[in-house]
């Protein structure tokens, strides 16, 4: 037969508002009878009805992550991240996948909000940027927390990466090894990281004295076919770069098998580097250098946000990147200009 909250409170030799307090992780429940509940609750095998405790609060215990990102390594990390700190709280995630060049986006949160009535929603980019999103979650009072967000950075809590500080490390790590033309691969046009990315690289083009050649910059998606085309283009110019920055580690990959094709030796004759250090950036060869974005994290710190009491002030909580070297970059050979 099912465990029932009455059952615990027998066992625990507590009442079942006490029970329900401990699981609602409520304070004013003092450590000795907290210790009896929770052991109470594992010894059972108790798990609580989420359709129970909505109908005892004002809370669902939901709440939902709206994601579109081409790459699903980003999007797992990303849900892993929340659900880590949904389990300290025995919240439920909902992840919901969106089109971002959908007509009907609005209509679909709305959607979503009304038929789940989750507690607060966790928006990724490009969603964390839609105007027409943002304004429809603050006039239907539901709370939300946004990922590395590019505009009204003052309006929500928000977790986010120095996409542009990341950007300038990688683009001086390659000007280190003696580089001078470096192809810059952007990523998605909705994106405001891909803004901040290019941003980061012709700063430290300039910061160095290289002069910038747009020719040297191609578009590219987030995803491994468009990096794979900016690849092709960049490395048909009559004076090719020598190093090849992708905005992601997909798109890095896609101008590696590009360089593979013409026979070009990774990085003797050509150096690329990406962005993520997705599980991606160990299995290409020569494995990628790139920059470490720790996804998770930053769904995780989300998630604390959302989850946490309300407060006036809102938070932005930056979690820190890293420069990882590996074998797909190397110095220029000849050295020069």
């Amino acid at each position: 037969m099912r465990v029932t909250i009455k059952d615990v409170s027998r066992t625990a030799g507590v009442s079942i508002k006490t029970v329900s307090r401990v699981l609602n992780n409520e304070k004013y429940v003092g450590a000795e009878t907290r210790a009896r509940v929770e052991a109470a609750v594992a010894a059972l095998n108790f798990r609580p009805s989420a359709a129970a405790r909505s109908l005892a609060g004002k809370r669902s215990w939901q709440i939902a992550l709206i994601c579109d990102n081409p790459s699903p390594y980003y999007v797992y990390e990303m849900q892993s991240g929340i659900r880590d700190r949904c389990a300290q709280d025995g919240v439920r995630m909902i992840a919901q996948p969106y089109d971002r060049d959908s007509a009907t986006l609005l209509d679909d949160v709305e959607s979503l909000v009304d038929a789940t009535h989750v507690d607060g929603l966790i928006l990724t980019p490009p969603v964390t940027d839609f105007g027409a999103v943002l304004d429809l979650l603050q006039r239907r009072g539901v709370r939300f927390v946004r990922i590395s967000p590019g505009t009204q950075l003052d309006l929500t809590p928000s977790s986010f990466l120095d996409n542009e500080a990341a950007a300038i490390a990688m683009t001086r790590h390659l000007i280190g090894l003696g580089h001078r033309r470096i192809g810059f691969v952007m990523g998605h046009k909705s994106y405001a990281t891909s803004a901040q990315r290019l941003a980061g690289y012709m700063r430290a083009l300039q910061e160095a004295g290289i002069e910038l050649d747009l020719g040297l910059v191609k578009q590219g998606g987030y995803d491994f076919a468009s990096g794979s085309v900016a690849g092709e283009e960049l490395l048909a110019l009559d004076r090719p770069p020598s190093a090849i920055f992708a905005s992601n580690d997909d798109m890095a990959a896609g101008v590696l098998a590009v360089a593979h094709h013409r026979g070009l030796a990774v990085p003797h004759a050509l150096s690329v580097a990406g962005f993520g250090d997705d599980a991606l950036a160990g299995y290409v060869w020569p494995p990628l250098t790139t920059i470490r974005q720790p996804t998770r994290r930053m769904g995780y710190e989300a998630a604390d946000m959302l989850l946490s009491e309300e407060t006036e002030t809102v938070e932005r909580r930056e979690v820190p990147f890293e420069l990882i070297v590996r074998g797909s970059t190397g110095p220029r050979f000849p050295v020069g200009k």
